[in-house]
C-alpha cells in the first residue's frame, strides 16, 4: 500500500476536510476518500469508475497517453517478440520471469491438466448445437468447481495455486470442445508433446480422420495473441472478477462471471465488430466511401478496429500483432478472402489519411487479432472465446492478488438515489 506523503483539502458548507494524497511507483496521485462518507457524510459520483481506483495492483500499468503496456514493469512489445505465453503467464503469476528450471517445472504442470474430467463431455452434450460457443463457456468454466472440489478453498494457497493453474490450462481444451461441438465435429483431444498454441490450434482444426500439423507461423502468431491478450488493468470484466471474489466466491465461479462479462461487444468482441464491418464495406472499391463516412461527423458510422479508450496515442499491442497478421496473410494468401483484401486496403488507406493520423486513430489490437483469426479460419463466434483463453492468467492474477490483500472487503459501490421519496402504502381498492 503507498504512503501518503501530501494532502487534498476540500471544503463542504465551511467544514475544511484533508484527504490523503497516495503515490504510485508509476502513474497519477489517487486521493484517498475511503473516511470521506465518515468524516463529511458525502460520497463521491463517479459512473462507470473511469476517475476512480478499485484497488492497489502490482501487476499491470497501462499509460494511454503514451501508448505504455507493462506487465510486472516489462514493456509488452519486448514479451511479445522475446517471450511465449507461458512465460508471460508465470510472470503474471509470480512477479517476475522464471529461470530455466522453473519454466520447465510451471510448462509442465500446466500440460498435465489440459484434459477435462471425462464425464464434463456431457455437460457439453446438453446444449443446444447452434449454442454460441461463449455460452457453452459461461456454463462449462462454472461447472468445473462442480468436478474440482479439491481447489475452491479459497483460503488454502495450494488449492488456490493448483486452481490456477488448473485453469490456464483446461480453458484451451473448454474453448476448442465449444468450438467442435458447435460445428458438430469429434472433440480432440490435447496432447502433452506440443506447446501450449499449437495444442489449442489442434484441438480446434484436426479431425480423428487425418494428422494435423501446426504450421510455426500460425502457431506463433496465436501464441502473441495468447501473449498481448493476457492482461489489461482493471478492465471491466477484470473488475467483475475482483467483485465476484470479494465475496469468497469459488475460483471458478469468480472466472465465468469474468467470461460473462467479456462477452459484450463492448469489451471483448470488439475485433469481430471488426471484422463485420470488414465484411459489411464488401469489395475493395466501397473504402473510400466508409473511409468518407467516418470523417462526416453528421454520420454514426465508426471505423471499428481503429483508436482505442486507453490508448491516446497508438495501442502498443497493435504494433506488435501488425507484423504477424503481415507473416500469417503472406503464408495464407489473401486472394481468395474478399474481407482479408478489403482489410489490407482499408489500413494502407487509413495509415496515409491525414485525417486518421491527426486524430490518432490507428489499427489497435483488434483490427489485427480479428484479421488473424479469419485467415486462420475461425468464425467469428470464436473470436471472444479465444479472447477468454487469453485474458484467463489476468483474471487469476487479478483474483489471487486480491485473495491475500488485507484490505479486502466485498465490493459496495453507493449510488445517487434519484427515485421517489419515502411515502406510505395505499390498499389497492383505493388507488
Amino acid at each position: 500500500m503507498a504512503e501518503a506523503t501530501k494532502s487534498a483539502k476540500l471544503s463542504i458548507d465551511g467544514n475544511d476536510f484533508d484527504l490523503p494524497i497516495l503515490s504510485p511507483s508509476v502513474g497519477p496521485d489517487v486521493i484517498d476518500i475511503r473516511k470521506l462518507y465518515s468524516q463529511a457524510g458525502v460520497f463521491t459520483y463517479d459512473p462507470g469508475f473511469t476517475s476512480t481506483a478499485s484497488c492497489d495492483s502490482t501487476i499491470t500499468f497501462i499509460d494511454g497517453n503514451k501508448g505504455e503496456l507493462l506487465h510486472r514493469g516489462y514493456p509488452i512489445d519486448q514479451l511479445a517478440d522475446k517471450s511465449h505465453y507461458l512465460e508471460v503467464c508465470y510472470l503474471l503469476l509470480y512477479g517476475e520471469l522464471p529461470s530455466a528450471a522453473q519454466a520447465e517445472d510451471f510448462e509442465s504442470r500446466v500440460t498435465n491438466h489440459t484434459m477435462l474430467h471425462e464425464q464434463m463431455q456431457f455437460l457439453f452434450r446438453g446444449f443446444r448445437r447452434d449454442a454460441h460457443p461463449m455460452a457453452i463457456m459461461v456454463g462449462v468454466v462454472g461447472a468445473l468447481s462442480a468436478f474440482y472440489h479439491d481447489s475452491t478453498d479459497i483460503n488454502d494457497p495450494w488449492q488456490r495455486e493448483v486452481a490456477s493453474v488448473r485453469m490456464i490450462a483446461k480453458m484451451p481444451t473448454i474453448a476448442a470442445m465449444a468450438y467442435k461441438y458447435t460445428i458438430g465435429q469429434p472433440f480432440v483431444y490435447p496432447r502433452n508433446d506440443i506447446d501450449y498454441a499449437s495444442n489449442f490450434l489442434r484441438m480446434c482444426f484436426a479431425v480423428p480422420a487425418e494428422d494435423y500439423e501446426v504450421n510455426p507461423i500460425l502457431s506463433r502468431a496465436m501464441d502473441r495473441i495468447f501473449t498481448l491478450h493476457a492482461d489489461h488493468e482493471q478492465n471491466a470484466s477484470t473488475s467483475t472478477v475482483r467483485l465476484a471474489s470479494s465475496s469468497g466466491a469459488n475460483p471458478f465461479a469468480c472466472i465465468a462471471a469474468g467470461i460473462a462479462c467479456l462477452w459484450g461487444p463492448a469489451h471483448g468482441g470488439a475485433n469481430q465488430a471488426c471484422l463485420e464491418m470488414l465484411r459489411e464495406i464488401g469489395t475493395v472499391d466501397r473504402i473510400p466511401e466508409f473511409i468518407a463516412r467516418a470523417k462526416d461527423k453528421n454520420d454514426d458510422f465508426r471505423l471499428m478496429g481503429f483508436g482505442h479508450r486507453v490508448y491516446k496515442n497508438f495501442d502498443p499491442r497493435a504494433k506488435v500483432l501488425k507484423q504477424s497478421a503481415d507473416e500469417v496473410l503472406e503464408l495464407l494468401g489473401v486472394e481468395d478472402n474478399p474481407t482479408l483484401q478489403v482489410a489490407k486496403e482499408l489500413e494502407k488507406q487509413a495509415l496515409a489519411d491525414p485525417y486518421f493520423a491527426d486524430k490518432k486513430l490507428f489499427p489497435n489490437v483488434d483490427f489485427y487479432s480479428g484479421i488473424i483469426l479469419e485467415a486462420m479460419g475461425f468464425p467469428t463466434s470464436m473470436f471472444t472465446p479465444i479472447f477468454a483463453v487469453s485474458r484467463t492468467v489476468g483474471w487469476i492474477s487479478q483474483w489471487k492478488e486480491m485473495i491475500v490483500d488485507p484490505q479486502l472487503k466485498i465490493g459496495r459501490p453507493r449510488q445517487l438515489y434519484t427515485g421517489a421519496v419515502q411515502r406510505d402504502y395505499v390498499d389497492i381498492e383505493k388507488r
